[in-house]
Parts: C-alpha cells; sequence; structure tokens
C-alpha cells in the first residue's frame, strides 16, 4: 500500500559500513538523514505528537510550540501537517538558517529569541522560556518540551528494531551524541534490553555540561546541554557505560573528512560521534561491530561545517585530524 503522507516515510533508514582492517572491526552508520525531514529527530516529534494528542494536552486545530535548533523543528512541522495542527518554532540565531527555511517551508511560524548573545553560544535556556511562556498563554497551545517529554525516547523504538534486522549478526557497541538526552537513552535503553553486553558510549562537545565537565560556548548545532541549563529529564545515565566530549574542530574536520572520502554529506554532531568511535576502535576500547547514526546530513550545513572562510574565520581548521583519520582508517597518512 502506497503512503499517503509523508511522516509515513520515517524510519526503514539504511546503513552503510566503513571498515577498521587494523582493528578487524567495523563502523556502521545508521543514516538517519534519510528521513523526510532529515534528521534522525523526526521519529522522535512525531511520537510526542501522537502522545499529546492521544493524552488529551493537545486537540485537533491546537498549536505545538517548542524551542529548537532546527532538526526537532522540521519533525513537529511535519507532524503539525499531518495532524492539522499550528506550529511555532521558537528559534535563536545558532540555528543553520537552511533549517528555519526547512521549517518555514512546511508551514511553521518562526519566533526569535532576544538577548545579546555570542556567536557561539546557544540561547536554550531563553528559547525554553519563551516556548513555556507561548505554550501557556496562546490558546489550545502546549509546550512540547522535548527535554523532559517521556514521548521523546520512546520515539526510537523503530530505529532499534531496524537495527535488530538489518544486523542480525550482533551489534558489539552503540556511539551516539547527547543533547536532550531522548535518542541516546531511547536507542540504548531498548538495545541494552536486547544485548545486555553492548557498550553504549554518549558523546557531547567540549563545552557542554552533561558529563560534569565545565562549560563554554561551543559551535556544535542540536547536542550537548549548554552552560546555564539543565540536563534534560528524559536522560538516562544508567543506560550509558561512558560519557566523553569532542571539540568543535575534530567533529567538524570529521564530517569534512566523510565527505572527501565517503562522499557521504553529514552533520558536524555526526562527525563528532564518527571521530569518538574511530578513537576508542582504535585504540582496542571498543571491538567488532560498532553502530554510530547520521543524525542528520551535511547539506544544513553547507553555509557553515562545509565554508571554508566560515571555518577559517573562527579557527577551526586543524590538518592533524584528518591525518589522524587516516592513521585509524589505513594505517597510515594519505595524500589530501
Amino acid at each position: 500500500m502506497l503512503p499517503t503522507n509523508v511522516t509515513q516515510l520515517i524510519g526503514r533508514t539504511p546503513v552503510m559500513s566503513i571498515e577498521v582492517p587494523s582493528r578487524n572491526s567495523i563502523l556502521v552508520l545508521k543514516i538517519e538523514k534519510n528521513n523526510p525531514g532529515g534528521s534522525m529527530k523526526d521519529r522522535m516529534a512525531r511520537s510526542m505528537v501522537v502522545a499529546a494528542l492521544q493524552e488529551g494536552r493537545l486537540a485537533p486545530g491546537g498549536t505545538i510550540v517548542e524551542s529548537s535548533s532546527g532538526n526537532t523543528g522540521i519533525g513537529l512541522a511535519l507532524a503539525a501537517v499531518e495532524f492539522g495542527l499550528n506550529f511555532i518554532a521558537v528559534v535563536d540565531h545558532h540555528a543553520a538558517p537552511d533549517k528555519i527555511r526547512m521549517m518555514r517551508a512546511i508551514g511553521a511560524e518562526i519566533r526569535y529569541v532576544e538577548g545579546d548573545f555570542r556567536e557561539d553560544e546557544v540561547a536554550v535556556v531563553a528559547r525554553q522560556r519563551l516556548a513555556a511562556q507561548l505554550g501557556a498563554q496562546l490558546p489550545g497551545a502546549m509546550f512540547m518540551n522535548q527535554s523532559d517529554n517521556p514521548a521523546n525516547p520512546e520515539g526510537y523504538a523503530g530505529y532499534v528494531d531496524e537495527l535488530m534486522e538489518q544486523l542480525p549478526g550482533g551489534i558489539d557497541a552503540f556511539v551516539g551524541c547527547v543533547g536532550t538526552g531522548g535518542s541516546m537513552t531511547g536507542i540504548s535503553q531498548r538495545l541494552k534490553q536486547h544485548l545486555p553486553t553492548i557498550r553504549t558510549i554518549a558523546v557531547e562537545p567540549a563545552g557542554s555540561i552533561v558529563f560534569g565537565q565545565p562549560g563554554h560556548p561551543y559551535y556544535q548545532s542540536g547536542t550537548g546541554t549548554p552552560a546555564g541549563d539543565e540536563v534534560g529529564k528524559v536522560l538516562d545515565y544508567g543506560c550509558i557505560d561512558e560519557g566523553v566530549q569532542v571539540t568543535d574542530a575534530q567533529a567538524f574536520e570529521t564530517a569534512r573528512y566523510i565527505a572527501r572520502r565517503k562522499a557521504l554529506l553529514v552533520g558536524g554532531s555526526t562527525g563528532g560521534a564518527i571521530y569518538k568511535a574511530l578513537e576508542f576502535i582504535s585504540s582496542g576500547k571498543l571491538q567488532g561491530t560498532v553502530v554510530t547514526t547520521v543524525a542528520d546530513g551535511g547539506e544544513k550545513y553547507l553555509g557553515s561545517v562545509f565554508d571554508d572562510d566560515w571555518m577559517a574565520k573562527r579557527g577551526l581548521f586543524d590538518p592533524s585530524i584528518a591525518a589522524q583519520l587516516d592513521a585509524w582508517l589505513f594505517g597510515q597518512a594519505r595524500a589530501a
């Protein structure tokens, strides 16, 4: 039977392997950018809307309000069309312009938070405050609050079910980005139900406070928890074996490397997860089949991560990272 709306295209995303011959291991990428909104957040966005409608917290014709750096907002915009709802996305200057254009194209209303924020400062606290105010003040509106919404992690059940079918030989480790904690919690909890011995590694930007490190500004979008914000209630530390940090340069140089070497455009946070996964495999900390997620595509970051001038002005170029990736994957540096 043919799909009748775009959200029926969510899921069933493909996988792709990258071999690490020196360690007899493979890194498997689940290509979540193939979802209709271009990211893994399509899954949880629809899950949250369905739960709110079923529980009576949203009514047909009502308004969804959410703070988002872009991907959750795009997913909510898709779901709003499906269920005949309005959607207001509360964003800041940190959101990729193409994500905002996508939300507008699908029919979302965009509200910017006001304030004197640094370019590399994520204004999550201000966004959350404004979204909560709008959700309380507007008739028929609801603040979705992805950070504390239990339907966020529940939205990733299908992701794990697909992985179990796609990789019948088993999975030894999962490496994922952590922001609100919804995807990391939902995926890790369900993987551990199937595979109790699996290792789960959560990656946050250097500067994020999820694992108790000092906070400072960072450029990675849609991941981590900036200083001044609270870690989401959906995050279950008990299903995470280790939390690690990745720098902006490591994340972005890896995304650019994967584009050049594999012709696959991945977002900056995905570059960070790939970098840490390969580091752990190469050090022997992880072995066998290691899975990570292409959370979104690099197409949304052509004006930032993949723009030479943007990278140079922020001092984010580091040729040693590509050399390190070559050493991990090929045993020696390759010519550029």
